[in-house]
């Protein structure tokens, strides 16, 4: 008996990121020095006052016990918050707000709760695995939308609804992106909103990475639309926000209905987050903010010297206006490779760990993701490698590349 035969597991496509990560693993057991963009795991310690507040709690004999699956009183009134300061939207923290054990943990039981077998769910490629599969997992079917903010996604959408049976039950999206770091803005919110309102869609919005942004204009909600409440949720996370990755700590809030459904299922299989994390969450959100600032920053001077160290080796990649990735398409070059040869490639060859665009959908398998995970002076080391890289790879301008020639001129 394979894991095949199982009705779930049989609708898992191979983890291709297993490739690399093997490759990684044995490029380090040899003694490389791997510069690993590959996983967006954020690097950087969480604010002194949020630790503090975890340590603080732990003493406390009574925060041992099982919490609660829809997470404590305080943590939601903060998110409710949060809200109130950062989207000008008001959430009840009682029916409106539920804490998660990360964002991807909400979003796999939302779809378990909304999603019965042959359901249609829109869902953009490339995008993050979970935003497809855990509809895939629930028994959905996925009808794929362009990634791109504008009137090809409308269109999508349009011929979605007209030419899909049955008709889609919501639509996922996610801005910033990950992987594309694509945004969005308000009005192409409200034109979300108003469709799916017209034609009864929920709609699912991540906006994990809403506090990394690089132009000094805030990401909006979707909730921050008139009547998106009626249709619509939003998870978020303190994963990236005060690098707390670890800790498995995400909301959702918006539509009551679908936050009850969420926490229906979530009653029958969790107690919720440790409480003592949850104490520490809400001294997050509710603390000092400069943290954030110091964050984005940080994130800001990797994502120039990564862009300008790329394009000075002959690699040209737009910077990222938002979330904690590059989106880079593959030197022409190497096209023919696809992403993860490509990415194979550049780990054995430069000794730079990135992640596959296939990974995100079939849509992606032209591009590779660096993750803003590394210090300046890691970054600086690994565009000297890739440069020494590309230098041995020159050829005529679309040719296909010799891997033999560049491993041995590489000795």
């Amino acid at each position: 008996m394979t894991d095949n035969e199982f009705y779930r597991t049989k609708r898992l496509p191979p983890y291709v990121f297993a490739e690399v990560n093997k490759l990684k693993a044995a490029g380090r057991a040899a003694g490389q020095d791997i510069v690993d963009f590959g996983m967006g795991n954020p690097d950087m310690p969480p604010p002194k006052h949020v630790i503090d507040k975890l340590t603080e709690t732990l003493a406390d004999p009574r925060v041992h016990r099982y919490s609660n699956s829809r997470g404590i009183p305080g943590l939601r009134k903060a998110l409710s918050a949060y809200y109130a300061r950062r989207f000008n939207v008001e959430i009840d923290p009682e029916r409106e707000a539920i804490v998660t054990l990360g964002s991807k943990e909400g979003l796999a039981n939302l779809a378990q709760a909304i999603t019965s077998p042959g359901d249609i769910i829109l869902a953009p490629n490339p995008s993050y695995p979970i935003h497809a599969f855990g509809f895939i997992i629930a028994g959905a079917a996925i009808r794929s939308i362009p990634f791109k903010p504008g009137p090809e996604f409308m269109n999508a959408m349009d011929r979605a609804v007209r030419h899909s049976v049955p008709k889609p039950v919501a639509v996922v999206i996610n801005y910033p992106s990950n992987p594309t770091a694509e945004m969005a803005s308000l009005d192409f919110y409200a034109e979300v909103v108003a469709f799916c309102r017209r034609h009864g869609i929920y709609i699912i919005s991540d906006i994990a990475y809403s506090e990394l942004y690089f132009d000094g204009v805030p990401p909006p909600s979707v909730l921050q639309v008139p009547g998106a409440k009626e249709i619509a949720v939003e998870f978020t996370s303190l994963s990236k926000t005060y690098s707390m990755p670890g800790w498995r700590i995400g909301f959702c809030a918006g539509n009551a209905k679908l936050i009850g459904a969420l926490a229906r299922v979530k009653s029958y299989l969790d107690y919720g987050a440790f409480t003592p994390i949850q104490v520490a969450a809400t001294a997050a959100l509710n603390g000092p903010q400069d943290c954030v600032d110091e964050m984005r920053a940080r994130y800001k001077s990797r994502r120039d010297v990564l862009i300008e160290g790329l394009r000075a080796a002959g690699w040209p990649v737009d910077p990222p206006a938002g979330s904690m990735f590059a989106w880079a398409p593959i030197p022409e070059r190497f096209q023919h490779l696809g992403s993860l040869d490509f990415s194979k490639l550049l780990l054995t060859e430069a000794n730079v760990a990135v992640a596959p665009g296939t990974g995100f959908g079939e849509q992606g398998d032209g591009f590779v993701r660096f993750a803003l995970v590394e210090n300046e002076a890691r970054t600086r080391q690994a565009i000297r490698s890739i440069k020494a890289f590309l230098k041995t790879a020159q050829g005529s301008v679309g040719a296909p590349v010799d891997l033999s020639k560049v491993r041995a001129a590489r000795g």
